[in-house]
């Protein structure tokens, strides 16, 4: 059964494809390969979408948590502002174009990010999943999404779903096609057949309702 827990794990494995596709474009480029400029500088609204995921934890699950598991998610938070500082380094380096400095910022924002991402999929979210009522679940899911502004959802979705596959897809589109009302789950089914594609057809197939 598809959990609220499961959307974070989807949006999670997006950040690692995404970061991997930066990171390899920087490394490429310092080596002197051309064209790479739009898959690097794609970190800036990589790192918006990081931002408003990081808000979202912080105002909804970290709070949630600390009635279950005490002191657990005061790490992340450290965590998150690590992240930040990588994220400076990142654009620090780019802004002055510096191809080697770029490819070890990137590199260093893709090994902290990574650890941080395992540590939160094995530890933080298992605990809770295990330990807060799926309807309470639920609820800090959705508190955490609406730190997305609503005008740049659109620009998310794009982003999300070419980088997920289809398991991930199929759970992320349910739990909206549950937590939102009718018409803005319409709204963003469209959305979401624009960004797959091809695919569409394997998702319809997937939940029959669409």
């Amino acid at each position: 059964m598809t959990e609220p827990v499961d959307a974070i794990r989807a949006i999670h494995n997006a950040f690692r494809k995404d970061m991997w596709q930066i990171d390899t474009a920087a490394f490429d480029s310092a080596k002197g390969m051309e064209g790479l400029e739009a898959t690097i500088e794609r970190f800036r609204f990589f790192n918006e979408i990081l931002v408003w995921h990081a808000k979202g934890e912080e105002l909804a699950i970290f709070p949630a948590l600390e009635n279950v598991a005490p002191l657990v998610a005061e790490a992340y938070v450290k965590d998150h502002r690590g992240l930040d500082l990588a994220f400076d380094d990142l654009n620090n380096s780019y802004s002055a174009r510096d191809a080697l400095k770029t490819a070890r910022a990137t590199a260093a924002f893709r090994f902290h990010l990574d650890i941080h991402l395992d540590k939160e999929d094995t530890h933080l979210y298992r605990i809770f999943r295990e330990r807060i009522p799926l309807g309470d679940q639920g609820k800090a899911v959705s508190i955490m999404a609406s730190t997305i502004p609503p005008e740049r959802f659109p620009d998310v979705v794009g982003w999300l779903f070419p980088l997920i596959g289809n398991d991930d897809r199929e759970n992320v589109t349910r739990i909206w096609q549950i937590v939102l009302p009718a018409p803005a789950f319409a709204g963003v089914k469209k959305l979401i057949e624009k960004s797959v594609g091809s695919d569409w057809s394997e998702l319809k197939r997937r939940i029959p309702t669409l």
